[in-house]
Order: structure tokens, then sequence, then C-alpha cells
């Protein structure tokens, strides 16, 4: 099984809605006994509904379970913390338009780049992946070439 990596925010995130999917699981257990208990299932609807989003969630919560069994807390990992690395909170500046981005990287997972969170395999991540303060990279990225040098790089 492959490690999944995230912050212990996220991990515990994964845990809150894993308990939210098991309280509606039971919600759809009740549900379907219920509608059993009407009489004849071939042509009741809200049984065969109640089954299908009973499928659905008992997927998303096998999902979420492995997440939690192969997860590492970014947090727990020996890390130079001179480099780019997963957890680092990076500020590059572009060398062409002089513009300052910042951004945190994190697992796939937690990826949420409206609020300055990629994920490690995004195109620019693996560019500044391993870099060092004033260090320049190249990063191939859907606009094209572009590059950039890394300004700052801090592990919270």
């Amino acid at each position: 099984m492959s490690e999944t990596y995230m912050s212990r925010e996220g991990y515990e995130k994964l845990k809150k809605d894993l308990e939210k999917l098991k309280e509606e699981k039971k919600q759809l257990t009740q549900e379907i006994a219920d509608t059993r208990a009407q009489g004849d299932l071939s042509e009741n609807f809200g049984y065969h509904a109640a089954r299908a989003k009973q499928g659905e969630v008992m997927n998303r919560m096998a999902l979420i379970e492995k997440k939690l069994e192969s997860a590492r807390l970014i947090e727990d990992l020996a890390i130079d913390k001179n480099e780019a690395r997963i957890g680092a909170t990076v500020t590059v500046k572009e060398k062409e338009s002089g513009e300052a981005f910042s951004y945190t990287f994190v697992g796939p997972d937690e990826s949420d780049p409206m609020n300055g969170k990629i994920s490690v395999m995004s195109p620019l991540a693996q560019s500044i992946l391993g870099a060092k303060v004033g260090q320049e990279v190249t990063a191939q990225l859907p606009a094209g070439e572009r590059i950039f040098k890394v300004v700052k790089v801090e592990y919270k």
C-alpha cells in the first residue's frame, strides 16, 4: 500500500468526514429497514434509492479508511528544512514579471489552490521541490515555460 502524505489538519478532517459517513450509513440502514417493512420492494423507489446511496457511502468510507491507514503526517517527516519539500510554504518570484507567489506544498488530497495550497504533484511544485533559497528553477506550466527564483522556504 502506498503512503499518503498529509498534514495533521488534513488527517483530522478525514477522520471527521469518516465519522459523518458512519452516521449517514446508520441513518440509511434505518431508512432501508423502514422501507422494507412497507412490503413489495420491486417497485419501492425509496428502498432502491436508499440502497444505492448506502453503496456510495460505504465506498467513500472505504476510500477514507485506506487513506487514514496509509497516512504519513508531514509534521513527522525528517526533512531538510533548508529545501522546499512537502509541508513547506515557499515564496517564489517569477523572473519575467517580477510577481511573487507563496504556496504551501501539500499532498494531492489537500490541494486547494484558491487558498494557497498546491499538490506536490503539480508541475509548479515538481519544479520547485528540493530547491533552496536563491535558486532558480524552470517550470513547464500549461501557459508555457516560466523561470522562478525561490525567495523563502519556511515550515510552520
